[in-house]
């Protein structure tokens, strides 16, 4: 059996509800637990013990607490994660990084995942319980599988549980450009009280992108590429922002200084044509000076031609190109509604704000 088939298998059995709960210690469970409530934010370590696990299953004698070809008695973790089972992952819907979970600095360090690991892995009840399950298998001898299938159940059911069905609007012919950007406007301002709410207008402009490269003449034999991570790092995304339509980048970031120098880094790098610079609260006071300064240096250095504007205002002006605001509307609450790093109340706002709307219409 492949190891894609493998994985698969035991994927399926978490559909079904395969018990191995009474196989296992509390001790391992709560570890499952801890992994599965943390795997939105932790990929990486959701991943590499994924790969862990399978590589166990196909090569029993494998430490696999060595997980470099360089160490010595070791294996390419990071290539088997690469070729099998990230793109796997991505397949059957489970959260996953862009390419492999060896790509995160803490977790790719060249020394064995023993207990006393040094890897800073930000949370450290995350790494605590990654290093516990990864000791459970390998030193103790427990089965991968049992571990995996309960840890695929608690995943899934904590995706269905994000799941909201988004209200459709009730006369969407009624719908206006003040209408929809009031929307906008009270979601990306209000206070969730947790982190991944600055995801929003990145998927507010990853849908208007997705109309707008086919039908503006200037985007013609455009491409719009998959939305990457918003919280992956350039390094990991291989990428100089949030979306890319060729080598046009969008990012939402406070407009100072210090971004325009980062920008010019990346421009430095990634060689775009254009380069957008958007936030909230637009540019910085004390800063417009310097920041025309960089954005003139950019232009005649480089070629590229910097824009920074305001989120909303950039919205406005993208919603009088796009021919059918119910198609953003739409495709937005979809992307809001499948993003796997939104959390419950974020789409709960959007819900809540469409139901408001919809007494308007």
């Amino acid at each position: 059996m492949t190891y894609k088939k493998l994985l698969i298998s035991i994927y399926n059995e978490a559909i079904k509800k395969k018990n191995y709960s009474k196989k296992l210690t509390k001790e391992i469970l709560n570890n499952i637990e801890i992994i599965s409530t943390k795997c939105f934010n932790q990929k990486g370590v959701f991943t590499v013990f994924i790969t862990l696990s399978i590589y166990k299953l196909k090569h029993t004698e494998q430490d696999i607490r060595i997980h470099q070809a360089q160490l010595e008695n070791g294996f390419s973790g990071r290539s088997m994660d690469t070729h099998h089972i990230t793109p796997t992952l991505k397949e059957i819907g489970l959260p996953s990084m862009a390419e492999s979970g060896w790509l995160t600095r803490s977790l790719e360090q060249p020394f064995p995942y023993t207990l006393n690991y040094d890897g800073k892995i930000s949370d450290k009840k995350v790494k605590k319980a990654f290093l516990e399950l990864v000791n459970e298998i390998q030193v103790n001898s427990v089965n991968p599988k049992f571990i995996l299938v309960e840890l695929f159940k608690q995943v899934i059911k904590i995706q269905e549980e994000n799941k909201i069905e988004i209200q459709p609007l009730a006369n969407p012919d009624k719908l206006t450009i003040s209408k929809i950007i009031n929307l906008l406007d009270k979601q990306f301002m209000f206070n969730y009280k947790t982190f991944a709410g600055s995801k929003l207008p990145v998927l507010a402009f990853y849908s208007i992108y997705k109309i707008i490269i086919n039908e503006i003449s200037r985007y013609d034999n455009c491409t719009l590429k998959p939305l990457g991570s918003h919280t992956a790092s350039d390094r990991t995304s291989k990428s100089a922002g949030d979306i890319e339509i060729f080598k046009n980048d969008e990012l939402f970031e406070p407009i100072d200084t210090n971004i325009l120098r980062i920008a010019k880094e990346k421009i430095i790098k990634y060689n775009p044509k254009r380069y957008y610079i958007l936030s909230y609260y637009g540019i910085k006071k004390g800063d417009e000076e310097e920041i025309n300064k960089i954005i003139q240096e950019v232009k005649e250095e480089h070629g590229c031609q910097i824009i920074v504007n305001g989120i909303i205002a950039t919205l406005k002006y993208y919603m009088r190109l796009i021919s059918n605001l119910e198609v953003f509307y739409n495709s937005y609450s979809e992307l809001i509604n499948i993003d796997d790093e939104l959390k419950v109340i974020h789409k709960q706002k959007w819900n809540e704000l469409t139901l408001g709307l919809n007494h308007e219409l």
